[in-house]
């Protein structure tokens, strides 16, 4: 049984030098059939924003993807809030 105790992560990324505010949410959300979808939301702070969705079988998979995307994004600067 999969744990959806699990709080979203949100980054930031915030360079005044290069006029860069950045936000970069991940949240693992249940499917209605067993599964789970990986969240994604991104853009500018102040802005709406982008967001993406992906959708895999087993939530070790989404749970997986998410801390590749996580490790990836601190590789880039992003931080915790």
């Amino acid at each position: 049984m999969p744990n959806w105790d699990r709080a979203p992560l949100h980054l930031r990324r915030i360079n005044p030098a290069l006029n860069m505010r950045r936000f970069y949410t991940l949240s693992i959300q249940p499917t209605l059939f067993g599964g789970a979808s990986l969240v994604r939301n991104w853009g500018r702070i102040g802005a709406g924003g982008q967001s993406m969705i992906e959708t895999f079988d087993r939530p070790e998979e989404a749970d997986g993807a998410m801390g590749r995307l996580e490790r990836s994004k601190r590789r880039r600067g992003y931080a915790d809030r």
